[in-house]
């Protein structure tokens, strides 16, 4: 990913830090890694990435307010926020601490909502509102899917001319609705076709947002990870009850 975009993200981090004199305080921000049913809860279907297991959510506490971001490399981090907006984030852990910690600051400021994931039937109530969100705005629109969410992969192929790109091998070939989920190695392609990018925020952890960020197409990024980077890059996100 262009490390421009987490330029600019740490630049209005530090800004916003500074502005509300937390930069250089000894407020620590801790993080841990929240099982699937504490992510999740307990929904109706089990085919989730949280509850497959290649995916977990860390969460992080700031003065009672909470972020999360999704990622594969997880683990318990403890520091102070001057430490973390200047964290080189050179992997998957990195960001996932960065992001995490940004959504927890910018909640606790009262600037983003929707940092904690939904859980038990909030998912179905996602994936519904998703169909009227779309057909509200982006009829007929050729939509591409980045990131297998399960539920969004089946109103999306039910409803609309969709397809899907996903990262996870084991997802690759699978057949949503009659629509086959492509291999990563099929994305330049598939933008192309696409008028819609509706992609996973999990993005600004895996570093590769910036290839969805293009002058020529609609982004809409989807999820709770997202939550900061979208509001500090004035860039669309879809969440449930955050439209």
């Amino acid at each position: 990913m262009n490390l421009s975009i987490y330029d600019k993200l740490r630049e209005k981090f530090r800004k916003i830090l500074n502005e509300n004199k937390i930069e250089n305080t000894v407020i620590k921000i801790k993080t841990k890694v929240l099982t699937p049913q504490e992510s999740i809860g307990n929904p109706i279907h089990d085919d989730y990435p949280l509850i497959k297991g290649r995916e977990r959510l860390i969460q992080a506490d700031f003065n009672g307010s909470k972020g999360v971001a999704f990622t594969d490399m997880y683990g318990d981090y403890e520091g102070k926020l001057y430490e973390i907006v200047n964290m080189e984030l050179k992997n998957n852990f990195r960001r996932a601490i960065f992001v995490a910690a940004l959504n927890a600051v910018l909640r606790y400021l009262g600037l983003v909502e929707n940092t904690l994931h939904c859980k038990d039937e909030g998912l179905l109530k996602c994936a519904e509102q998703l169909k009227s969100f779309i057909a509200e705005n982006y009829s007929g629109y050729k939509i591409l899917l980045v990131g297998h969410q399960p539920r969004f992969s089946e109103v999306l192929t039910e409803n609309f001319k969709t397809k899907i790109v996903d990262m996870d091998p084991k997802n690759a070939n699978k057949i949503i609705t009659g629509v086959k989920i492509e291999t990563e190695d099929k994305t330049d392609k598939l933008i192309i076709w696409a008028d819609l990018l509706f992609v996973t925020g999990s993005t600004f952890v895996n570093a590769t947002a910036d290839r969805f960020i293009l002058p020529d197409k609609e982004t809409v990024f989807y999820g709770v990870t997202c939550a900061g980077p979208a509001y500090l890059l004035d860039l669309k996100r879809y969440c449930l009850s955050a439209l």
